[in-house]
C-alpha cells in the first residue's frame, strides 16, 4: 500500500488515510504512515544523539525531502491522485463512508464503524529554497505562476498556500505548503461511493468549522499566514514577547513578523471544511438514493472526548476493561493497535498548551483511568505555545496506577526524531490483547450520541 508521491506523507490527511485504510485491511499503521518509513529508523536513532542544531538540520532535510518541483506540481491532475487514494481501501460494501475534514478522532470513529474516509484536503509539497521561514511577505507570491497553472488544470479545487514559521519552521526551509480543498466529490470519489456504498447507505460529512484570516491572491487561491497550534491568528500579526524571544533564538533579525494584511476569512487550511463540497455531496446523494449525515464540530479536538467516551462505553458493552487511555498526537495514531490493546483513544492535534488543557478537561470529566500512555508529536523546535514537558508529566500523574510516555524521550522533546518509530514499539509493548471486534452499527452510534450529546456542546450530528 503506497500513497501517491504527489502528496506529502508527513501530513495529517495522508497519514490518516493510510491509518484507516490499513485498519480496514486488518493491519496496523506503519511509522510515518508508510511501510518504507522503517528504513529511516537508524538515521533517526543516530540524529537523536546529536546536538540540537544538527538535529534540526536533519529534520529539515528529511521532512522537506518529499517536496516536488513546482513545474511538476503545476501540471498535476489531482483526480489521478484521488483515484490512487480510493484504491488504498478494500473494495467492499460499506454502510457509510465519511468525507471531509482531516481528524484523528474521526479515524477512530471510522474504525469503530468499519467505514472508509475520503479527505477533502490534500497537501501538495513544493520544493522551496529561497523563502526564509520568517519572511511571509516573500512567501505570499513565491509560487503564483504554479498556483495559476494548477488551478486552471483542476477547476474543482481551492488552494490554500500555508506559511507557518512557528510550528513548521524546519520543514518550511525546504518546502512550501500547498493545501488543496475539493469543492466537488469528483469522478474518483463518486465511482468509489457508487461501487462500495450499500443501497441507501450514508454519506457522512465531517465538517470542522474552524476558520483563519487569509489574504486573497487570486481566483480560488488564498494565502494563510500561521496555523492552528500554539498561537492565535492575531498573535501572528501583533507583537508578542514570546514571539520576539522565539525569533531571537533563531537569529531572525526581527522581533515580529511582517505579513500580508488579511482581507477575509477562509476555512483553516489543514483542518477546516470548505462548505462548497456539501452542496455537491447532497446533490450526488439525492441522485443515487443515499442518505447524508453531517458531523459538525468547531475545533479539531472537539471530537476527541466524544470518541474516547464512545470507545469506553463500547469496551464495557463487550465486557472488557476500559481503564487504559492512549493519548495520540497529530500523525502518531493507530486504530488497529488501540483496539488490539483495549486502549481508549484520545487524539490531540499537537503537543501545545491548548491541547494539554483540553486533555486535562477530559480527565476532569471522566472516570479515573488506571493507565495513561502519552504520545507527543515532535516537530523539532520549541515553538511558541508548546506545552513544556513538566506539563505532560503533571498530566501523566493523573493515572491511578501508571502513566508513561509512548515512544518519546522527554529529555529530547520536542526534537526527538526517534519518536516516530518508537511510538509503534510502545503500543506493541502494552501487554493486553483483544480481538478486533465486529464494527458498531450506525444506529448504536446514534443512540450513544443521543444519550450523551449534552457532554459535547461543540459537536452536532445532523440528518
Amino acid at each position: 500500500m503506497k500513497l501517491p508521491r504527489e502528496v506529502a506523507t508527513f501530513d495529517s490527511a495522508s497519514a490518516m488515510v493510510m491509518s484507516i485504510a490499513r485498519f480496514l485491511h486488518d493491519r496496523d499503521t506503519p511509522p510515518m504512515g508508510r511501510p518504507t518509513g522503517r528504513l529511516l529508523r537508524p538515521v533517526a536513532a543516530t540524529a537523536t544523539r546529536l546536538p540540537v542544531r544538527l538535529r534540526e538540520t536533519i529534520y529539515s532535510l528529511a521532512s522537506g525531502a518529499e517536496a516536488r518541483p513546482a513545474a511538476r506540481t503545476a501540471t498535476l491532475d489531482i483526480e489521478d491522485v484521488a483515484a490512487r487514494i480510493v484504491g488504498l481501501y478494500p473494495q467492499r460494501r460499506y454502510p457509510a463512508v465519511a468525507v471531509g475534514s482531516s481528524n484523528g478522532a474521526l479515524v477512530h470513529l471510522c474504525a469503530a464503524l468499519g467505514i472508509a474516509w475520503l479527505p477533502q484536503t490534500l497537501l501538495l509539497p513544493l520544493r522551496q529554497r529561497q523563502v526564509p521561514p520568517d519572511d511571509p511577505m516573500r512567501a505570499v507570491h513565491a509560487f503564483d505562476t504554479t498556483a495559476r497553472a494548477l488551478l486552471a488544470r483542476n477547476p474543482d479545487f481551492v488552494l490554500h498556500h500555508l506559511h507557518d514559521p512557528n510550528q513548521d519552521r524546519l520543514t518550511s526551509r525546504r518546502m512550501a505548503y500547498f493545501r488543496v480543498k475539493r469543492t466537488r466529490l469528483g469522478p474518483a470519489y463518486e465511482r468509489f461511493l457508487n461501487r462500495t456504498l450499500d443501497a441507501g447507505g450514508v454519506l457522512l460529512l465531517a465538517e470542522c468549522t474552524r476558520r483563519w484570516p487569509t489574504t486573497r491572491v487570486g481566483e480560488r487561491h488564498v494565502f494563510q499566514f500561521g496555523a492552528l497550534g500554539g498561537l492565535e491568528p492575531s498573535q501572528y500579526h501583533e507583537g508578542d514577547p514570546r514571539t520576539a524571544a522565539y525569533l531571537r533564538r533563531y537569529r531572525a533579525g526581527r522581533t515580529r513578523w511582517e505579513a500580508p494584511t488579511p482581507d477575509g476569512e477562509s476555512p483553516e487550511a489543514e483542518w477546516g471544511f470548505e462548505p462548497a463540497l456539501r452542496d455537491d455531496a447532497i446533490a450526488f446523494a439525492r441522485r443515487h438514493g443515499y442518505q447524508v449525515r453531517r458531523l459538525v464540530f468547531d475545533e479539531p479536538e472537539d471530537l476527541s472526548p466524544l470518541v474516547a467516551d464512545l470507545y469506553r462505553w463500547w469496551y464495557r458493552q463487550r465486557g472488557l476493561p476500559a481503564d487504559r487511555l492512549l493519548v495520540e498526537s497529530f500523525i502518531l495514531l493507530d486504530p488497529w493497535w488501540a483496539l488490539r490493546t483495549g486502549c481508549v483513544p484520545y487524539w490531540s492535534t499537537f503537543p501545545v498548551q491548548s491541547s494539554a488543557d483540553a486533555l486535562a478537561r477530559h480527565l476532569d470529566q471522566s472516570d479515573t483511568y488506571d493507565h495513561l500512555h502519552l504520545a507527543l508529536f515532535c516537530h523539532g523546535v520549541e515553538s511558541v505555545g508548546l506545552a513544556p514537558v513538566d506539563r505532560w508529566h503533571e498530566l501523566l500523574r493523573r493515572a491511578h496506577v501508571s502513566g508513561s510516555f509512548a515512544g518519546v524521550d522527554p529529555r529530547r522533546y520536542p526534537s526527538d526524531l526517534s519518536t516516530f518509530f518508537r511510538f509503534q514499539s510502545a503500543l506493541r509493548s502494552i501487554p493486553a490483547r483483544h480481538p478486533i471486534p465486529e464494527p458498531l452499527s450506525l444506529s448504536q452510534f446514534d443512540r450513544f450520541f443521543a444519550q450523551h450529546r449534552h457532554r459535547y456542546p461543540a459537536v452536532r450530528l445532523d440528518g
